[in-house]
């Protein structure tokens, strides 16, 4: 089984409108080699491109409110949170899942995801608010094998170095035997996306192994199973930035729920960027 060295290296926060592709140039410059793998962030990239919604100015539907009031504080933290395996503290948030901001989210993840998702405790459908500010929310790249595309081409074109280029996302792929099954709506070929709350309880339930989601790979072809090794490694070097979800980031800064700023989250050591080096050499 092949080995591998990971980087995380640390950048600015990225927020919407930077030139993401200078970012990735500067921080990668001095450290990649050929053959490396430049494994990015989807949050990162959504951010920066302005892939993001803001839920404050959402009205949420009958629907939106009664999964926010009924299936999040006693479906999730009562019943399925224990079948799940989630923490204790975790299923004492989900019982006092707010209830006006809780439904704004649901609202947006019904127009955008979908009911299934929906009844997902959180990032659903891909739609995520940790690592951003006020009511922000990231959504999935549209097309993220052209972004990955991109930013391979540009790397080799402008440093000369034959790297390959993945995006992940924190949202859990399951693996039973050689079938491989994810919540997150576009994960790379080989991994399927099965309706958000099926996949999820299923591979919680049963204790299936989870790793990090590969969206997408650029440069090389990869099998599911060794981009998913890849992506678990960059992910657990790169840290969870200001917070794994949005009740910890507001722990963490002593804030509402939307009270993260921009100015907190730039003060953060974010990793939005890991190399990714066989173990013939440690990237320096």
């Amino acid at each position: 089984m092949t080995k591998y060295f990971a980087l995380p290296i640390a950048t600015d926060y990225w927020k919407p409108g930077e030139n993401y592709l200078k970012l990735i140039f500067d921080a990668v410059e001095k450290r990649v080699a050929n053959g490396d793998f430049v494994v990015l962030s989807e949050k990162a990239l959504s951010t920066a491109l302005g892939n993001i919604v803001n839920e404050s100015s959402i009205s949420p539907s009958l629907t939106a409110k009664l999964i926010s009031s009924l299936w999040m504080r006693i479906g999730w933290g009562y019943f399925l949170g224990v079948l799940c395996h989630l923490g204790s503290r975790l299923r004492r948030r989900l019982r006092e899942y707010p209830l006006e901001d809780g439904s704004r989210h649901k609202q947006l993840v019904l127009q955008q995801a979908g009911f299934l998702q929906a009844l997902m405790w959180g990032s659903e459908g891909g739609i995520d608010g940790s690592n951003l500010p006020f009511s922000y929310v990231s959504l999935p790249l549209n097309k993220p094998n052209e972004v990955a595309e991109l930013i391979c081409k540009q790397i080799r074109l402008r440093l000369k170095k034959k790297v390959f280029v993945m995006i992940v996302d924190t949202d859990k792929t399951y693996a039973f035997r050689n079938f491989y099954f994810t919540t997150h709506p576009k994960p790379m070929a080989g991994i399927r996306s099965v309706g958000g709350l099926v996949s999820y309880i299923v591979g919680r339930l049963f204790k299936f192994r989870k790793r990090s989601t590969p969206i997408a790979v650029a440069g090389v072809r990869l099998q599911a199973e060794e981009a998913l090794r890849i992506a678990n490694i960059a992910d657990r070097e790169r840290g969870p930035g200001s917070g794994a979800t949005v009740w910890d980031m507001a722990a963490r800064f002593d804030v509402t729920l939307t009270g993260i700023t921009w100015d907190i989250l730039s003060q953060v050591e974010h990793n939005p960027i890991v190399l990714i080096r066989m173990a013939i050499e440690r990237p320096q």
